[in-house]
């Protein structure tokens, strides 16, 4: 994309419409909330069955962005090492030096990540949080940016690691892509039969590190009012002492709902949240961050719809929402 042509919100559709000729995405949001993600440097949790697109979505964004991309297959005989790297002796220095592993990239793949034991999966808190590796008492520092995409089948149980609620609160926020429709099904199996490849397909944008810097320098500059900044206590406040909660949102979840918001509200081109963009943000970015209790689980009641019923319940803000030297 070229400089002078540059906006968050010109990106953000040459992104969605890049993406879409390859991807089949019935949603919009999804790619928006995706782009909101990388702006915050955030990680995904992608929760949905098999076949409907997850790692061909996060090999084309990544190719998109013109970033590294690796992908990692968790099972259960793997072992951190193989996550972040170990210190092998090189016979030739007599001396010990480090082998990075997959995770020194831009974009991580952590494929079926409850399949592997828990002590693998938390190989991943370090760089999720800090953005960095701690091998022997030497911390390397991971790429920037870095974006940890982590898929799970939420129907198979057997043989997996559920992750604990420590891990879950470090993903920015949680996506479904859903099945697709019978166009889109049919669209899917057209362009598989072509044999398009993602370079072939996708090579009409490559971003690069340049404009994702312009993105967090933009993000930096958006407003968040007092009223909107109220909202938001209020909405992640109440899921604490909400009917069929155990643990509610935690002060993590507050300001990755905040940043989120300031990100949608920058790739839809304005430097001020609106309560929609808090709105707009909330299910994907507090719903898997809430632990129902044992009778809401019983009764099969969702944490999303748990989130819904506290935005009905929270009043809406009435505006001006502009920064007041700026008006």
């Amino acid at each position: 994309m070229q400089p002078d042509s540059f906006t968050p919100a010109s990106f953000k559709e040459a992104m969605c419409s890049a993406i879409k000729e390859v991807v089949v995405i019935e949603d919009d949001r999804i790619l928006e909330l995706m782009l909101a993600a990388l702006i915050c440097r955030g990680h995904i949790f992608l929760e949905d069955v098999p076949g409907v697109g997850k790692t061909l979505l996060a090999r084309v964004f990544a190719h998109l962005l013109d970033l590294d991309f690796k992908r990692i297959q968790f099972t259960p005989d793997l072992l951190p090492s193989d996550v972040t790297g170990t210190r092998v002796f090189n016979q030739k220095t007599n001396e010990f030096q480090f082998m990075s592993g997959p995770v020194f990239t831009n974009i991580l793949l952590a494929d079926e990540i409850n399949r592997a034991t828990p002590r693998t999966q938390a190989s991943l808190l370090e760089c999720m949080q800090e953005n960095t590796v701690t091998i022997d008492g030497t911390t390397y520092e991971l790429s920037s940016p870095f974006m940890v995409l982590a898929t799970q089948n939420p129907v198979e149980m057997e043989g997996t690691f559920p992750l604990p609620e420590a891990q879950l609160d470090r993903f920015f926020m949680c996506l479904n892509l859903g099945y697709p429709g019978e166009e889109g099904e049919k669209t899917i199996i057209r362009r598989f039969l072509s044999e398009n490849t993602v370079e072939r397909d996708s090579s009409s944008l490559t971003a690069g590190k340049e404009t994702i810097k312009n993105l967090y320098h933009a993000f930096e500059k958006v407003y968040l009012s007092t009223p909107v900044l109220d909202y938001i206590l209020s909405i992640t406040r109440s899921t604490r002492s909400l009917e069929g909660v155990q643990l509610g949102v935690s002060p993590r979840g507050t300001l990755y709902l905040a940043r989120a918001a300031r990100a949608l509200a920058l790739i839809r081109n304005r430097d001020f949240v609106l309560p929609d963009d808090v709105q707009d943000a909330a299910l994907p970015v507090l719903a898997h961050r809430l632990v129902r209790d044992t009778a809401s689980s019983l009764f099969e009641i969702t944490a999303p719809s748990l989130i819904e019923e506290v935005l009905e319940d929270t009043p809406v803000p009435v505006g001006p929402f502009q920064e007041v030297n700026k008006q």
